[in-house]
């Protein structure tokens, strides 16, 4: 029956494969927020349009997002329906879309009409807002979350199957702890903003909720793309997944610098999470998170205030009335701000910055709770203020640093509340997180009590527009020159073993250290390695970064398959130490280096 149909994109397709019309769909939406009663989610309620759209559609035609109903955040604009940013006297009919909801409305999804937000953007609790608040879809008592707060309740009650959000310090990725979904927050510029009420434009963007990582990677897949409109918007990779690297190291905080604000539950359910990656075989690295705080403090000093300031502009002085109280306490204080001191907080931001990226160093993400603590609305009522900058510990300095984020949902804590993580990333390492997200999502789908079905299987080989390429030494997942690959975009496929008869080698020089891969007649074995996709277009700058004696060539694997690969021609070796009874770079790695022995000796 479509009342127990789950919204998510596999359901919905198998629905419409099974006769369900785009139609149907759309009134249940309606029907599911009727039934919610809860005047804070919509800002506008655009079912009119939204059934019109979905007796438009016509024949399904294969676009990815044919008759999916989601929800836009009243910041952004779509075309027909008012903006408002949570200000009345703001108001205003956009003609055109924005960028990103065109995109997905071409792809076929249909609008169902637009939320609720803390008043331009400017808060972590949902609370901020003229309209009524939304309530939290998992707990009344608990805020809901913002600035997306409509966005993500929304999507939690089954209402839409994704919605947008925005996220500057943590908008698109508290409601989703808050409310038991996934929160895309991509590399800044991936989404185009065009089309989006700023708040601080150098680190807005545009955000995806869903209930899972597979329907909020799909979602992002598809608004992807560089827009020359959008100053700030820059061209990555096109959106693929990629697997789990075969041994990922992932840094999270060490024991004393991790900040639960006195939520013993949090904790232990944080230390569960982070044993599901040891398990699953990662390799869990504790940095200091100190550098990390103090970044995230700088958002609401100096330059970022001021940035906001100028966002809402005359408003602050010629209609101060027009503004929330709380939104107007907070942006009013970037008026005495000065150039001074907005490049004094660039300044401390580029020392921060330059620590924080030596602690990732070697680090393919970082897992963090996503939030702190609970926080509950008579909390916020007390101090509007002390709550919502606690609530962003996590997630205020991930901008700043031009990290990716994903809020994932992995399960229940001790005391029923939903469980939740962020993995953060470098810029255009959406891919790698989503990968992780997948393998740790659990628990509850919102407050629907749908059921979380098994993840997608990870695609395992290259697109028509990339290349195959075989590393087993310093550019394997976590390992030095890992970077080489990830920053012209290769995605992480699957580890494998060469066919037997090939060597190893430790080569001389560095650091780094390197292996050398050599087939040679008579005795050898497998050796362990990994592939890559590596886009076509980067290949060349690949291939003018590998020094002699290494080269690419074909090497074949155990399943009797060739790929290219690293290899090392034979004047390469003198001096170099045989570790080929290791089976592998990584093995080498962690044994005593005495035991490998050089080539020529009477070991070897």
């Amino acid at each position: 029956m479509i009342k127990d149909l789950p919204f998510t994109l596999p359901s919905l397709r198998a629905a419409y494969d099974a006769g369900t019309t785009p139609a149907e769909v759309i009134a249940e939406a309606f029907a599911r927020l009727d039934a919610v009663n809860d005047p804070g989610i919509l800002i506008h309620d655009g079912r009119e349009a939204a059934m019109a759209a979905a007796a438009a559609l016509g024949p399904r035609d294969g676009r990815p997002l044919w008759g999916v109903p989601f929800l836009v955040k009243d910041n952004i604009d779509v075309a027909g329906m008012p903006t408002t940013a949570a200000c009345p006297d703001f108001a205003y009919m956009p003609e055109t879309d924005a960028f990103v909801v065109a995109r997905l409305l071409a792809a076929g999804a249909i609008c169902l009409g637009k939320t609720n937000l803390d008043q331009f953007a400017t808060g972590l609790v949902g609370v901020r807002s003229p309209y009524p608040v939304p309530l939290n879809a998992i707990d009344p008592a608990i805020v809901p979350g913002g600035s997306s707060s409509g966005s993500a309740v929304g999507v939690a009650h089954g209402i839409a199957a994704f919605s947008l959000g925005t996220d500057t310090a943590g908008s698109g990725r508290v409601p989703g702890a808050l409310n038991a979904l996934v929160g895309l927050k991509p590399s800044l510029g991936a989404l185009s903003g065009s089309g989006m009420v700023p708040a601080c434009r150098t680190l807005d963007t545009i955000s995806v909720f869903a209930f899972t990582v597979a329907d909020a990677w799909d979602v992002f897949a598809v608004a992807q793309a560089e827009d020359p409109a959008d100053a700030y918007s820059r061209a990555f990779p096109a959106p693929r997944l990629s697997a789990m690297p075969s041994v990922p190291r992932i840094g999270v905080p060490t024991a004393n610098t991790l900040e639960t604000a006195g939520d013993a539950d949090q904790a232990a359910s944080f230390r569960e999470t982070v044993t599901r990656l040891r398990t699953a075989g990662a390799e869990v690295v504790e940095i200091d998170f100190t550098p990390f705080y103090e970044v995230a403090r700088l958002l609401y000093e100096g330059a970022w205030v001021a940035e906001r300031t100028a966002a809402i502009g005359a408003r602050l002085t010629e209609k101060p009335e027009t503004l929330h109280p709380v939104t107007l306490q907070i942006v009013g204080s970037g008026v005495s701000l000065t150039a001074v001191d907005a490049f004094r907080a660039q300044y401390r931001l580029a020392a921060l910055r330059k620590i924080c990226m030596a602690a990732l160093d070697g680090i393919d993400m970082l897992c963090v709770p996503t939030i702190p603590r609970f926080v509950t609305v008579e909390e916020i009522i007390a101090d509007p203020i002390g709550p919502n900058s606690m609530l962003g510990t996590y997630t205020n300095f991930v901008n700043l640093l031009d990290l990716c984020g994903l809020a994932v949902p992995c399960g229940t804590r001790r005391d029923g509340r939903p469980a939740s993580v962020t993995l953060l990333g470098r810029a255009g390492h959406d891919a790698r997180l989503a990968a992780v997200g997948m393998m740790l999502e659990a628990g509850p789908m919102g407050a629907t009590g749908w059921t979380r079905s098994a993840p997608p299987a990870l695609p395992d080989s290259a697109g028509a527009d990339e290349l195959e390429v075989l590393v087993c030494g310093a550019h394997m997942s976590g390992l030095p020159l890992n970077g080489e690959l990830t920053r012209l975009g290769a995605r992480f496929l699957r580890a494998c073993r060469t066919a037997p008869g090939y060597r190893l080698y430790a080569l001389a020089g560095g650091p780094p250290e390197r292996p050398g891969l050599s087939r040679q007649s008579g005795a050898g074995t497998g050796i362990a390695a990994e592939i890559w996709a590596l886009p076509r277009a980067g290949v060349g700058a690949f291939l003018a970064g590998i020094p002699a004696p290494l080269g690419l060539g074909s090497v074949t694997l155990d399943d009797g398959s060739s790929v290219k690969g690293f290899i090392c021609e034979a004047a390469g070796l003198d001096g170099a130490r045989d570790i080929t009874e290791f089976g592998g770079w990584r093995d080498y790695l962690k044994a005593p280096k005495e035991a490998a022995q050089p080539v020529g000796s009477p070991a070897a």
